[in-house]
């Protein structure tokens, strides 16, 4: 068995994995509020290997293999201004919290948010954004415009229709994505209300996502898989030769 082949193999693997983290950041990269996937490599010895096993006192070789890490920069994106008067940006740290279909609460910076059916205000992805009276937000039918102060108070004429509500966690590691760019804390995970959150109407926050940085990583990706194939190949051919020497 030739280790090194074993080792080039996986970290082709691991480089198809740093790929699809790169494709996805590109293909999101201009979604506002969404979230830069990251990947983080480390080694792992598995086994030993000895240039002859026959000789004594000789020092063993670790055996190490790529090993890879999936996260998500929490790192705030650029505020860019649409004068849009649904169109919110939370400039703070945090979240808005938004419900979900089936009831349950997610997490989310995409500000863009619209009207549904009811009247209701609803995020990007159709989730219903929540006020801190932990319910929906609905606005009047005939109450005109509405003006969201910079605490995330939401007045329509002379009504007070609630707050939004802006929670945050000790450790964001604790959160996981899900469908439209929102995310959910893993069990036993609880918000934090943020007290002082500031609100920018108008605006929109965009992907933290830096399109040259992953063209690079592209490069990279090629470059590198390119060498382990090389790797591979050169050892396959060599082993041609020693059978065909040995017969």
């Amino acid at each position: 068995m030739n280790i090194g082949v074993y080792q080039s193999a996986a970290a082709l693997s691991a480089l198809e994995r740093w790929q699809d983290v790169v494709a996805q950041n590109v293909t999101s990269g201009q979604v506002a509020g969404y979230r830069k996937r990251t990947i983080d490599f480390s080694s792992i010895q598995m086994g030993e290997r000895r240039p002859d096993p026959t000789l004594k006192n000789t020092d063993a070789d670790p055996a190490m293999f790529p090993r890879t890490k999936l996260g998500i920069n929490f790192s705030p994106g650029e505020t860019q201004a649409t004068r849009g008067a649904l169109d919110i940006a939370l400039e703070s740290e945090g979240f808005f919290e938004v419900q979900m279909e089936d009831g349950t609460r997610a997490y989310t910076r995409a500000g863009q948010m619209h009207l549904d059916s009811n009247r209701q205000l609803m995020s990007s992805a159709n989730h219903a954004m929540i006020s801190t009276a932990d319910s929906p937000i609905t606005l009047n039918p005939t109450g005109g415009d509405i003006l969201v102060s910079t605490d995330g108070s939401i007045v329509q004429g002379n009504a007070t229709l609630g707050k939004f509500k802006v929670v945050n966690f000790p450790d964001t590691s604790k959160l996981m994505p899900v469908a439209g760019g929102a995310f959910v804390p893993v069990k036993g995970t609880e918000p934090v209300p943020v007290d002082a959150p500031r609100v920018l109407q108008g605006y929109v926050e965009a992907s933290n996502v830096t399109p040259l940085r992953e063209m690079v990583g592209l490069i990279m990706i090629s470059r590198a898989y390119e060498a382990n194939q090389k790797i591979i190949s050169n050892t396959d051919q060599l082993l041609n030769r020693v059978l065909d020497t040995l017969g």
